[in-house]
């Protein structure tokens, strides 16, 4: 595919201020707004990071929609000031700040150790123009073009990597699909790969609080032509979205995003456009998930990990916030590791490291790197806990009595006690829950959470991606209760979300329920307990990913009472992954 690269000074509409579009400054070039025209002839910009000594490195590359101008501070402050708390150095020692951007790499620690940095501007967003449609696969197409301009430009080793969090990993995922010729390698950090699954709906219900804020927020304020925006770039002063456009030009130049979300409620096809074909994914890849990101990404990071075609791939599970688990320099020196062997072809044993490396998580909040040959980890015990009702246990044997427990499905809930570990009880993989259900409506919503409680019967909640979490959550719609059984395994329903099934009312159903992968060890004394709930669960208002919108959940539908039953012929229980605790290095 053909495209041209545009250059020249660029003049600010609003202040006529012209700067220079290639600067050099401590051995780092830097241009500013390269123009590359796609296929279509819409115009997209990047800026390039590259070093000032001749030669041909190797490129790391990252699309996404937040402006490639907009500073990390300007546009995250709250998140900055807790990164700089973690880490003071991230604007010192090395690195000036002054190219830190949200959820991308800091181009003045990388150019030094010979990379090129490219930051481009998606369609439609900060100065690239063209119709703005997230996610979408013409959005993809653009990033294919990039790679393969990148991947023959005279400062390029013909290597271009992928690196970049949440969004920017999401199109990592998407566009890998694609085998663009040029893509030598990918480091998803943080990305759905499964676009109606792992983000839009969880188990059919549809998330709505991050899409309905996020897209007024941290979309429509880049988007391209935006004289509204507040944003400015902090170098040159300019609004960092280029001209200002009419209101009515901007309504036409982009999708409803917020919309099609709620209207594509089943798994159709404008959400399978979206969705990464993972096996036909080939490069190597490194997938970094996050045990405390329930609601966004982390299961993407497991299922890219285990569905990609990928001869040569690696898992990492981390703790931590969203954005220090990028930025602190244990985790770049792993980035930069990944990318040395593949996209340099440095003999640094990094393909001899063990393909599954996890954070085990402990009660108290800390955790300790593991290696691990597979995931779910080979040694894995699937360890059933009967649900039951009359006493509001979890145990080992099915009570041989039936029970049952009402709740007000958007008020109330049922929950579930084991009594205290007699030793340390390590818990890592994924989780399946088999509940039989009834309800006094046509549909029902089922929150399950994982829950750590201490010997004095207090839960203990952890630092996520975004917000303090539990242990573990999964969702499913009941209606949505359909599966696939080619697909599924013992370890993961898989749900086709591809019809709509009411239920009678008063009619007992089985639900299989997804429950995201976890890891936890409990301490001698201390309890899991599982929560069951017709409504989010939320340890700290208001809630990041919630699930509320009225069009979604009609109270008709699913304001009743949701009767969740125990023993006999309707066995709820829990599947737990048990590690045993000798087993670890």
């Amino acid at each position: 595919m053909m495209a041209g690269m545009q250059m020249g000074s660029t003049t600010s509409q609003d202040t006529k201020m012209v700067w220079p579009p290639t600067t050099v400054e401590d051995g780092m070039v830097c241009e500013r707004d390269v123009a590359l025209t796609m296929s279509d002839g819409a115009v997209l910009r990047a800026n390039v990071f590259r070093p000032e000594s001749p030669g041909q490195y190797p490129v790391v590359m990252a699309m996404g929609a937040y402006g490639k101008d907009v500073h990390f501070e300007d546009a995250f402050n709250p998140q900055w000031q807790v990164l700089k708390r973690i880490y003071p150095e991230l604007d010192s020692n090395g690195s000036t700040g002054r190219f830190l951007r949200w959820e991308v790499v800091d181009p003045e620690r990388w150019v030094p150790d010979g990379f090129v940095v490219i930051q481009i501007d998606s369609r439609g967003t900060g100065r690239s123009e063209g119709y703005l449609d997230p996610f979408g696969p013409v959005e993809t197409r653009d990033y294919y073009e990039w790679i393969e301009w990148a991947g023959v430009q005279p400062w390029s080793n013909g290597k271009v990597g992928l690196i970049g969090v949440s969004y920017l990993a999401i199109k990592q995922w998407q566009v890998a699909a694609l085998n663009p010729p040029h893509l030598a390698a990918i480091v998803p950090w943080e990305g759905s790969s499964e676009f109606f699954r792992d983000g839009g709906h969880h188990g059919g219900i549809l998330s709505n609080s991050f899409t309905f804020e996020w897209w007024p927020r941290q979309v429509l304020a880049n988007q391209y032509g935006s004289g509204d925006s507040k944003h400015r770039d902090r170098i040159t002063g300019e609004r960092t979205t280029g001209p200002s456009l009419s209101s009515e030009i901007l309504e036409g130049s982009r999708a409803d995003h917020p919309n099609d979300r709620l209207t594509h409620s089943l798994d159709d096809a404008w959400n399978r456009a979206r969705a990464a074909n993972l096996p036909a994914i080939t490069v190597p890849l490194l997938s970094a998930a996050n045990w405390g990101g329930a609601g966004m990404h982390l299961r993407g990071n497991f299922e890219g990990f285990l569905r990609t075609g990928s001869a040569q791939k690696w898992l990492f599970a981390h703790i931590g916030t969203h954005y220090e688990s990028f930025y602190l320099p244990h985790y770049v020196a792993i980035q930069k590791r990944f990318f040395n062997h593949f996209l340099r072809g440095d003999d640094n044993g990094w393909d001899r490291e063990p393909p599954v490396q996890l954070a085990i998580r402990h009660a108290d909040g800390t955790a300790a790197i593991r290696k691990e040959q597979a995931w779910p980890l080979a040694r894995t015990q699937r360890v059933p806990l009967y649900l039951d009702a009359r006493e509001g246990g979890l145990q080992s044997t099915a009570p041989s009595a039936s029970g049952s427990v009402d709740f007000q499905a958007m008020t109330g809930a049922a929950s579930f006690t084991t009594a205290p570990f007699d030793a340390a009880t390590e818990f890592t993989g994924p989780v399946t829950l088999t509940l039989w259900i009834s309800s006094t409506t046509r549909d029902a919503d089922i929150f399950a959470v994982l829950r750590v409680l201490d010997p004095a019967g207090e839960e203990v909640t952890y630092v996520g991606a975004h917000e303090r979490v539990p242990m573990a959550q999964g969702w499913l719609r009941a209606s949505r209760r359909k599966t696939d059984p080619e697909r599924s395994t013992e370890w993961r329903p898989w749900h086709t979300h591809d019809d709509v099934q009411k239920l009678e009312p008063g009619q007992v159903y089985p639900l299989d329920v997804e429950i995201w992968p976890t890891s936890m060890v409990f301490p001698k004394g201390w309890r899991l307990s599982l929560t069951v709930q017709g409504h989010d669960y939320i340890v700290t208002a208001p809630g990041r990913m919630r699930h509320d919108h009225p069009e979604d959940r009609p109270a008709g539908e699913f304001g009743g009472v949701t009767t969740v039953h125990t023993g006999g012929e309707h066995a709820s229980h829990l599947v737990m992954p048990l590690i045993a605790r000798e087993q670890e290095a």
